[in-house]
This record gives structure tokens, sequence and C-alpha cells, in this order.
């Protein structure tokens, strides 16, 4: 059974789309803990980081480096933190997080947005992609 996250990539269930290539697709977190959290996922389903060949973690990691550079360019924070965990999804993910404090990358608080405030923030970080 896909995963939720192969099911973004198709296009049947809704995102918040930053960026993708062939390879890759970056999307806001629904439930952010921070304004700007943003998963990075292979396009081909994988359930461990280190599953992935050498070739596909690299890209992972090259894709994840430019939508961080995007998110610093939009989102005033002291750093862009990155996390993988992947036990909530069996699917590799890596979150950038705009980080203010340490409590930001702890998945303890969640921010709220409305649509309007993520669609608007998804388009300006995709603005600030390279």
């Amino acid at each position: 059974m896909a995963s939720i996250f192969t099911k973004i990539v198709k296009g049947e269930i809704p995102s918040y789309k930053i960026a993708e290539n062939e390879h890759f697709y970056a999307f806001l977190d629904h439930e952010p803990n921070a304004k700007g959290h943003t998963l990075v996922v292979p396009k081909r389903e994988e359930n461990k980081l280190f599953d992935l060949s050498r070739e596909e973690y690299s890209g992972l990691m090259d894709f994840s480096y430019r939508v961080a550079k995007a998110l610093e360019k939009t989102i005033p924070s002291k750093r862009i933190g990155m996390s993988v965990i992947g036990l909530e999804v069996p699917h590799v993910h890596v979150h950038l997080i705009p980080l203010k404090t340490m409590a930001d990358i702890q998945f303890i608080q969640k921010a709220t947005f409305t649509n309007e405030e993520f669609v608007s923030l998804a388009k300006e970080i995709s603005a600030n992609f390279n």
C-alpha cells in the first residue's frame, strides 16, 4: 500500500508544494513545528534513509540543501534545523524547520495556520528556490 507521501507526490492528496524535480518533492508540513516546516521526500518510496542508494541519498541531501536555502531567504530564523526520524510514515523524509528556539525542533509544539497562510507561504518559499 502506498504511503501518504507517495499519494502526495502523485497528487492524490493535496499539498502545499515548495519544489520538485524528477526525483524529489518538497512541501509544507500540515502540522508544522514552526512557520515554514517543510518535508522533503524522494518520489520513489523507500522506508529507511540508509536503504537509499548512495546516489539517491546524495540527491536527497542536495535537494534538501536547496530547499533550506529558500527557507533561509523567506523565514526569519536563527538557522534551519534538519531532522530525519522516519518512524511515523514509512517513507524517507527530511524535516527542514526554521528555528528560533530548541523547542522548534522537538516535535512537541505545533503551529497553526489557515489554508490561505499555507498557500501564501508555499508561494513565497517556492519563489526563493533555485
